[in-house]
């Protein structure tokens, strides 16, 4: 065993020193480069090419959430910042990308054995590319977030720096790990509380309540909070317009073509994608009931139905979540890479960028409209900081555990000693980082005025506080 770790060695040192050389193709200073380009398109156009297929009544929702600051702007431009990186230098080193790493898109969850996690947790957007992309629209969420906060720009470099410094310190740890060390590599939930109270003591406690509640969403308080018993049959409640029953929402054209039939082979489908072991599970269930449920900012309008499944007991019942799949933002700036189905991709990048997946985690695509779907459990132990109530201290120690989540996601993808080798052991990565983060804060501000002139110009509908 020894020899054979002698021989990595040099494997791993070549790694390493193939990506310094890799700053002859993208020198490390030019990252801090951001200046749109003078064909730049229109960032509500690409906003509003996304609400093609969309569920129309629900646009005024998306926009109206997106209105409340520039940082809820950012949460739902995905496509936006797609555009824009596209034009950014890059080392050529390819890992699956998060494709919308921004810092309100990790969080916790119950992994399997109902362990409390920390990790990435949206996935739409997920496909091949260049791992500087997702460090970068995490920077950049960082100043924007901190400009929210009250923060001075002083100190949102500083935060973006902390993104960068955290990303590089794990990058260099997991390049010299085993492969298995690093597959197995995960973030305790309670690790991330631990790093956030060693630095902010007030930020510690928000945190610490907001585990506590996370431990509380259990299947059983789902079903208690969102179905109602009426006349012996357990349903979904109706609260539209985010929670409307199916019954209630679709035409009578629609409820003619939802045949048990096209059901059936719906879930037959969807178990295709599962190991057996869960096949098995699911098979004892019984679907009883549907519902559309709205939630997020950027997926808003999209086809995102709650399912009912009960099974033998009375109060034996689980609810899985059946989410519309498109093309990923990134798709049309990285050619070459063909999933055959946008659910499926969105369930591998899953699958091989978290530590730990739902196991309920498989897709589909429906016979009678077309349409792709991914499925999961919905709201199992899961829980987010509210980055809005931490201080400095905190928010920077939620960026380093967020930081971390990404790099062992692109290390378990890419080839971290590559990466190790490009950032280098000074710090002229991170403060380039740190200066297109400010650049393009600034951008997303601008993007963001946009967005409300467009507004109250009637351009486009939308309905706040909702």
């Amino acid at each position: 065993m020894a020899k054979k770790a002698n021989r990595n060695k040099p494997q791993r040192l070549n790694q390493r020193l193939y990506g310094k050389s890799l700053r002859k193709v993208a020198p490390l200073k030019s990252h801090s480069e951001w200046q749109p380009a003078g064909d730049r398109p229109d960032p509500i156009a690409l906003l509003q090419a996304q609400d093609e297929g969309r569920i129309e009544s629900l646009l005024p929702i998306r926009y109206g959430r997106m209105l409340a600051s520039p940082f809820a702007f950012l949460r739902g431009s995905a496509a936006v910042m797609a555009s824009d990186l596209a034009g950014t230098p890059a080392s050529g080193i390819r890992v699956f990308l998060c494709g919308d790493a921004h810092l309100s898109n990790f969080g916790v969850f119950a992994t399997p054995e109902r362990r409390l996690v920390f990790d990435l947790n949206d996935f739409d957007e997920a496909f091949p590319g260049p791992w500087e992309w997702d460090l970068k629209r995490l920077a950049a969420s960082a100043v924007v977030a901190g400009r929210q906060n009250g923060f001075k720009d002083k100190q949102n470099r500083k935060l973006a720096r902390v993104v960068v410094q955290a990303y590089k310190k794990f990058m260099d740890r997991f390049a010299n790990m085993s492969i298995m060390d690093v597959w197995y590599y995960h973030v305790e939930a309670e690790e991330t509380l631990k790093l956030i109270e060693r630095y902010s003591a007030e930020s510690g406690k928000k945190t610490r309540k907001m585990l506590a509640k996370a431990r509380t969403k259990t299947q059983a308080r789902t079903l208690a909070k969102l179905t109602q018993e009426e006349y012996g049959r357990r349903q979904f409640v109706n609260e539209p317009p985010l929670l409307v029953r199916l019954d209630d929402f679709m035409t009578e054209e629609q409820k003619a073509m939802m045949t048990e039939e096209t059901i059936n082979q719906a879930w037959s489908d969807y178990l295709s994608s599962l190991p057996e072991d869960r096949r098995l599970l699911l098979s004892r269930y019984r679907l009883a009931d549907g519902a559309l449920r709205v939630g997020g900012v950027g997926s808003v309008g999209t086809h995102c139905t709650i399912l009912l499944l009960e099974g033998g007991a009375k109060q034996d019942a689980i609810i899985l979540q059946q989410k519309e799949a498109g093309p990923s933002v990134l798709e049309d700036y990285l050619p070459g890479h063909d999933f055959g189905s946008a659910a499926k991709r969105v369930v591998i990048g899953q699958r091989t960028m978290q530590a730990s997946s739902d196991i309920f985690l498989g897709y589909h695509r429906s016979s009678y409209s077309d349409r792709e779907f991914y499925w999961r459990q919905l709201k199992d132990m899961k829980g987010s900081v509210d980055v809005s109530t931490l201080d400095v201290s905190g928010l920077g120690s939620y960026l380093a555990a967020c930081s971390i989540c990404l790099a062992r996601a692109h290390a378990r993808t890419g080839e971290p000693a590559q990466i190790a080798g490009y950032i280098g052991s000074g710090d002229q990565f991170e403060k380039a980082i740190a200066k297109f983060a400010i650049a393009y804060a600034d951008q997303t501000e601008e993007d963001y005025q946009l967005l409300v002139a467009a507004v109250e110009a009637e351009r486009i509908e939308a309905r706040t506080g909702i």
